[in-house]
């Protein structure tokens, strides 16, 4: 692990938090005073983060706190918590980001045996394009075909690369069963991606200045673009895989009680409305107005193993599948 690396990530960080204040009196046993919870969250959900935070400080609950925010890349996010930067509530793109925390003692090890396994949001990948397809890239082997570039972060920092990657691999190697094809998918889909950023929101600005013929994409983040006015279209793959974004209160929270609140705040149907207007599905059942396309084919990390084993075999920087992949086109692979 590189220490210097971590230690600056965490300045960084903690240098672009912004502060989200408002008024009114405390909740700490009534002094007065407010009370101040740090987010640190990956990159894709910070619109949604802003309208929830607004929505929760005008209920009773929330009405004396205020937050800071940091957003970025999954990874760096979760490894700049470890090294110090501080956080109250911690939301990531994938469960290893959260499992560092609670090896590092950082998150309770029982983030996840809640009602919704510790899980706030769900998403899929999906294959993004220029307005009107105009290469006409709908499948997993339109994007390898020949002249077509394609759009994803780095796998070594980026939580929406890794999901993009076991996408890939789990459509191409029917969930696994046939490892050498999903493994030569990989390396041919890489070969045609032209600059891989550190966080998918990189990658969306990438292909919005014009990069790319395609993107692989959280659907959210697809749906965002195209409400921000972004000139793209986008495809769920009949064969697909589901995203799940953990969150967690840290075990060394200032605030652990109106840490919490909040925490209970993102599950209720406000909160998850607000997440499906941003482009998510929510975890929670019930949440009117919100509907998403059902991929006839759709699996998910536990159908390939889990991410214990998916993190060891893909992604481990001393020997793994994309390590091997990204060698090849020499990409870094430091985390």
């Amino acid at each position: 692990m590189n220490v210097r690396r971590l230690m600056a990530t965490a300045t960084v960080m903690a240098s672009i938090a912004t502060l989200a204040a408002c008024g009114g009196g405390g909740s700490d046993g009534g002094s007065g005073g407010q009370v101040q919870l740090s987010l640190v969250a990956y990159s894709t959900p910070q619109a949604a983060y802003e309208k929830i935070i607004q929505a929760f400080q005008a209920t009773p609950e929330g009405k004396n706190v205020t937050f800071t925010k940091s957003f970025g890349a999954s990874g760096d996010q979760s490894r700049a918590v470890e090294a110090g930067l501080k956080a109250d509530i911690v939301a990531f793109s994938l469960e290893p980001d959260m499992t560092r925390l609670v090896k590092k003692g950082l998150v309770a090890e029982d983030w996840s045996t809640g009602e919704h396994k510790g899980m706030i949001t769900d998403s899929v990948v999906v294959i993004a394009t220029r307005k009107g397809n105009p290469k006409n890239l709908k499948t997993w082997d339109d994007l390898i075909k020949p002249g077509v570039e394609v759009i994803t972060p780095n796998p070594f920092t980026s939580g929406g690369a890794r999901w993009n990657v076991m996408a890939g691999y789990g459509a191409k190697s029917n969930k696994g069963a046939d490892k050498q094809a999903g493994v030569g998918y990989l390396n041919s889909l890489f070969a045609k991606v032209p600059v891989q950023d550190d966080s998918a929101r990189k990658s969306l600005q990438t292909f919005s200045s014009g990069k790319g013929d395609a993107i692989l994409a959280y659907e959210n983040e697809a749906i965002f673009a195209q409400q921000n006015n972004q000139p793209l279209d986008y495809t769920v793959p009949d064969s697909t895989i589901l995203i799940e974004n953990p969150v967690a209160v840290t075990k060394n929270s200032a605030h652990p009680n109106e840490a919490k609140a909040f925490l209970k705040f993102l599950y209720t149907t406000e909160a998850q409305k607000i997440f499906a207007d941003n482009g998510y599905r929510p975890v929670v059942k019930g949440v009117q107005g919100v509907s998403f396309p059902a991929p006839p084919a759709l699996f998910t990390i536990a159908d390939l193993g889990g991410w214990s084993k998916v993190t060891t075999e893909f992604f481990d920087p001393k020997g793994s599948v994309m390590a091997d992949v990204e060698r090849k086109l020499g990409v870094s692979i430091e985390k």
